[in-house]
């Protein structure tokens, strides 16, 4: 390849010969450069034939796939060749690259593929990371993977981190990687705040403000707008309002050729309006821009609940994001952005966007993961680890979907993982094609992925909608909804190699391959109720009572809003229940019956949470039974177990011990503790207990002192007694709290007569605190110093004492007189 990166005037030339001499000695490095500066297409071609590459590729990874195609094609451009030479790219359902081809742009997911099928990346060199800054979860799982292969097998493999606004900081802390930053060229841009609308006259209002910045303003115009259906109605409106001008779509599923018409200044000079979705937020170059209309709002993926997979919501969108799109009015000079929301709202804006991974499905996630070999995920490099709580929701339906089995990835989850789609949709195709129901899988997948084509009053049958589709592509009709939806099943068609089907579309099979991919949405009637169905997984949901599902038996559930309380039902499918035999499952239940107070053992043949068939359980074993009595212990023992105040008290003297002597060693007798630990100590004691009764007449006491061994039990005497002897004769008990504090002797004052100091306990380290008590067992004085009081207050006490109990010894020489119990004999 003959190419002077010299030559070209973008500002990421600056820092070429700085990156090249910090990847000779860094296999790691993060470049930070704003939008327009080159380092997409100049800075990759000037690296391509650097010593540290050994004439290997690189892989660049792009979050969307037209900046992919748009980079590529930009690339050849430069060089004077064609895509699929030197320059290649690689996106979903469409490829380009030859055997010629060593800088590889790829996205959704491609480089996580590549990775699998090659884990040390043999033929390349260096992968980069393209606008990182959009935080996509593809990007974050191809990170953690190549960090990995850098680590431990390839640590000549170079991983270039490029973005235009990234928290370098906490960046370069993670990845122990330099860091370079160019400056770039950039005007100011003037901001002017529109004010807050309704966003359902979103195309109206944009459409306004660009009308009146065409008459304010010279040069051309980007107008930034949720997607391709905003998109298409401004387009619409301005095309009527300025017909002078030259108005351009730019998003992901336009041809090259109008991508070319978008990108580029028009040819007979006219001015240009450019409707963009946020790919052109840095990505894409587009020349001539000196005024940007901002809508506020984009699209990002998010996990939804009621279709069990990601899909495109509208959002607004969070400041970086703001300045990054204002930022491309100030490129050939002073700009102007016109913004459609208030200050006020501005200020309330996210600072930054929310990783994709804080909010994705991580099914695909983490089967890549336990597919690469990765025990424990969340010890991998993330910027952002992803949630506990979505990886533990993926297992659970890796598992249901027989992807995954003890933890461990099956025959048919490398199936699955080898096909470029949801691992529910992937486990559909494979069930599908077993029983010759491949075509019509290829529809229900391509409907389950795009928005419904119907009104939302058409009912919730899903067989509508593939009756439509069929009868589009019987017709040759090119209906509003069903055309996308048409692309995509065309394009599983063609990775099985399948023609498409057009008949009569069975309710029943369709109903059985939606239950394949939502094991846990099929749905059986409750009793009484016409339209409230219990899901697999325990919900309960419902639809309109007039639909015409609403009387079926069983459904098989796709999309729903599982809401807390009653879920609403949006689209089903008949279902045969004589289908679902292979997924019965015989489940044991040993649990215990808090209502009824019992332990209950039966067998289930079970759907899920739907219970088929129930029989009693005979031959329990102790070990079982003892299992499900200790799990109900764990989670509300406290009301099943007889903790008395002489036991409370044997847990306290216990635990006092724990904080007064550190150094020894002493079990946690604290509620909590003893019943999540159960299993250690009462176990022995549950044979043949079945009812409550049998467990509230367990001796609590004699079973905690009999967990401890004998020279703990020993030494508990020893050192925090349960009584302690008084001058009187009696044997008085302690009063302990579990946290610590002083131990409390509630005594009547004639009985400590004699009794010079304050008694202690454990070693004489901890002095007890007294409660002198009247002779009708009411406190006369509190104290942990018996010296003092004799000394001054007892005078006082005396006095009213006395008057109050004249039959009992009040004597003038406390500490000489005898001890008594009660009145002193004469």
């Amino acid at each position: 390849m003959n190419f002077d990166y010299h030559t070209i005037d973008l500002p990421i030339k600056d820092i070429i010969p700085e990156v090249k001499s910090l990847l000779e000695s860094n296999n790691t490095l993060i470049v930070n450069a704003p939008p327009g500066a080159g380092k997409s297409t100049l800075l990759p071609l000037a690296l391509l034939e650097e010593r540290f590459l050994a004439g290997k590729k690189i892989l660049m990874l792009e979050p969307r796939r037209l900046a992919a195609k748009t980079i590529a094609w930009r690339m050849s451009d430069l060089i004077g060749e064609k895509v699929g030479d030197t320059i290649g790219f690689r996106i979903r359902f469409e490829n380009m690259v030859t055997s010629k081809t060593r800088i590889e742009v790829v996205t959704e997911g491609i480089l996580t593929r590549m990775l699998h099928s090659d884990s040390t990346l043999e033929e390349v060199g260096m992968v980069i990371f393209d606008e990182f800054h959009e935080r996509n979860i593809h990007a974050d799982v191809a990170m953690a993977l190549c960090r990995e292969v850098q680590q431990i097998l390839r640590p000549d493999l170079r991983i270039l981190v490029m973005s235009a606004t990234l928290d370098m900081p906490q960046l370069t802390t993670l990845l122990q990687a330099p860091a370079v930053k160019s400056e770039g060229k950039s005007f100011p841009v003037a901001q002017h705040f529109v004010g807050d609308f309704d966003l359902s006259i979103l195309p109206e209002m944009v459409s306004k403000t660009v009308i009146e910045a065409t008459l304010k303003h010279t040069g051309d115009i980007l107008v930034f707008l949720p997607g391709q259906g905003e998109i298409k109605k401004t387009e619409a409106i301005l095309k009527r309002q300025l017909p002078d001008f030259s108005i351009h779509p730019l998003y992901g599923l336009l041809s090259p050729q109008a991508q070319h018409q978008a990108i580029f200044p028009n040819k007979y000079g006219k001015r240009k309006v450019v409707l963009a979705t946020s790919i052109a937020e840095t990505s894409l170059t587009i020349e001539g821009i000196e005024t940007v209309v901002d809508s506020g709002y984009g699209r990002t993926s998010k996990f939804n609940p009621r279709t069990g997979l990601s899909k495109l919501e509208t959002i607004r969108i969070s400041k970086d994001s703001a300045d990054q799109r204002s930022g491309r009015a100030g490129r050939l000079g002073p700009g102007v952005c016109y913004r459609m929301w208030s200050r006020h709202t501005h200020a309330q804006m996210a600072d930054f966007r929310t990783p994709e991974i804080l909010e994705a499905d991580l099914a695909f996630l983490v089967l890549d993961m336990v597919q690469w070999g990765t025990k424990d995920i969340q010890q991998l490099t993330w910027l952002t680890p992803p949630p506990s709580g979505h990886i533990s929701q993926a297992y659970e339906l890796l598992h249901e979907i027989n992807a995954m089995e003890s933890g461990k990835i099956t025959a048919h989850g490398q199936k699955i993982h080898a096909i470029p789609a949801h691992p529910r949709i992937a486990h559909m195709l494979l069930m599908a094609e077993k029983i010759g129901k491949s075509g019509l899988a290829t529809d229900i997948a391509a409907l389950l992925e795009e928005r419904d084509p119907l009104e939302a009053d058409a009912g919730v049958d899903i067989n509508l909608r593939l009756e439509a589709m069929r009868r589009a592509r019987r017709e040759s009709l090119s209906v509003k909804g069903i055309n996308k939806i048409e692309k995509v099943a065309k394009q599983y068609r063609k990775m099985l190699q399948i023609e498409p089907e057009n008949g009569f579309v069975d309710p029943f099979e369709t109903g059985l391959l939606i239950a394949y991919a939502y094991p846990e949405r099929i749905a059986c009637s409750r009793p009484g109720n016409n339209a409230q169905f219990q899901l697999a997984n325990g919900k309960i949901v419902m639809m309109g009572h007039r639909d015409d599902l609403a009387h079926e038996s069983w459904l098989a559930v796709s999309h729903v809003d599982a809401r807390d309380g009653v879920g609403k039902i949006f689209m089903a499918s008949p279902l045969n229940p004589k289908d679902l035999i292979s997924m019965v499952k015989e489940k044991k239940v040993i649990k215990w019956d808090k209502r009824n107070g019992e332990l209950v053992a039966v067998k289930n043949l079970c759907l899920g949470s739907i219970i088929l068939k129930s029989s009693p359980l005979t031959n329990l074993s102790e070990t079982e039974r003892a299992a499900a009595i200790l799990e109900a212990i764990r989670s509300e023992g406290e009301s099943l177990l007889d903790f008395s105040e002489e036991t409370l008290q044997l847990q306290n003297r216990v635990n006092s011990l724990r904080v007064w002597n550190p150094d020894q060693i002493w079990p946690d007798f604290t509620i909590s503790s003893l019943l999540e630990n159960a299993d250690k100590w009462l176990s022995p004691y549950l044979i043949g207990v079945k009812r409550e009764e049998d467990l509230l007449r367990l001796n609590m006491k004699e079973i905690l002192l009999n967990s401890l061994n004998f020279d703990q039990q020993k030494l508990l005497q020893a050192l925090a007694p349960e009584k302690i002897a008084i001058p009187s004769g009696s044997m008085i008990a302690i009063h302990y709290s579990g946290h610590g504090e002083a131990p409390v002797l509630a005594v009547r004052l004639q009985e400590v007569f004699g009794w010079l100091d304050t008694p202690k306990i454990n070693e004489g380290k901890i002095p007890l605190l007294l409660h002198l008590l009247s002779p009708g067992f009411k406190p006369v004085q509190v104290t942990s110093d018996l010296r003092s009081f004799w000394m001054n207050a007892y005078f006082e006490v005396k006095k009213e004492m006395k008057r109050r109990y004249p039959k009992h010894s009040w004597p003038d020489e406390p500490l000489q007189a005898e001890a008594v119990r009660g009145v002193k004999r004469k």
